[in-house]
């Protein structure tokens, strides 16, 4: 046993680096190459899926869905599928516009609030409240107008809309004035008037009256009434002086002693 371990070592020390085999292996033959196999992409057949990738900013495609609506449900369905804003991903419902369509008159909200948020109807809880009060005092329903907020979806934690959100939603609202063709529009809240109205450096405050504004889609201007907002009034009593002020002025332009 001691011989075949001495053998062995030798062989180490010779450079011998592998077994014997039973057969004499060939060094001089060449080596076959294998050939290596493509990697092809699958074919795409009629049933595969493509993902087309959405055209253009959020905006633009706003503005393209709002174009092509023709009715309000249009406008309703456009809203429900349209995904360039992501406050529809965390509100609870859509809220859209309710009343009379036929109504000469529309009333512009703010942002939804939490009851607006959960029932899906604007002008809900303590501020619908109030602001069926404030229509009562000058003859007047929520069923004879049309009422609709300035989003359509509620910004998370009640928090103030961003430029950028505003900014996205704002066709689908100019396309809803364009299908109601109302004779005058009324907004509740400081976020609101300065969306809809015209700005200028030296205005600290919504202006007093009828205001003359420009809307996307519209050959002729449409008069607007400001007044504060409903949550605002809730807050701070002494708001619902101008609230009044600008409630008069309202049922004068209807009685028609006022354009």
């Amino acid at each position: 046993m001691d011989d075949d371990f001495t053998l062995l070592r030798l062989q180490v020390e010779w450079g011998a680096d592998e077994a014997i085999d039973l057969d004499p292996i060939d060094r001089l033959r060449p080596v076959e190459s294998k050939p290596v196999p493509l990697l092809r992409p699958a074919p795409v057949t009629k049933d595969t899926p493509l993902a087309a990738p959405p055209k253009g900013t959020p905006g633009e495609r706003a503005v393209g869905l709002a174009g092509q609506a023709a009715s309000l449900d249009d406008l309703r369905a456009a809203l429900a599928d349209f995904d360039g804003c992501a406050l529809r991903d965390t509100a609870s419902n859509l809220v859209f516009a309710e009343g009379d369509p036929a109504s000469t008159t529309l009333i512009v909200g703010e942002p939804p609030g939490r009851e607006e948020d959960r029932s899906g109807h604007p002008f809900a809880g303590p501020e619908g409240q109030l602001l069926d009060q404030m229509l009562a005092s000058i003859g007047l329903t929520r069923a004879e107008l049309m009422l609709t907020p300035l989003l359509p979806w509620r910004p998370p934690g009640g928090r103030p809309a961003s430029v950028a959100e505003i900014a996205i939603c704002l066709p689908f609202l100019h396309r809803l004035i364009v299908l109601l063709k109302p004779h005058r529009i009324v907004v509740f809240g400081g976020t609101t008037a300065r969306v809809l109205l015209p700005q200028t450096p030296n205005r600290r405050r919504n202006p007093r009256g009828w205001v003359e504004v420009s809307i996307p889609g519209l050959h002729q201007t449409l008069p607007i009434l400001a007044l504060p907002g409903l949550t605002e009034m809730l807050k701070t009593p002494l708001l619902r002086r101008d609230a009044w002020a600008g409630l008069r002025m309202l049922r004068r332009t209807l009685d028609g002693h006022q354009t």
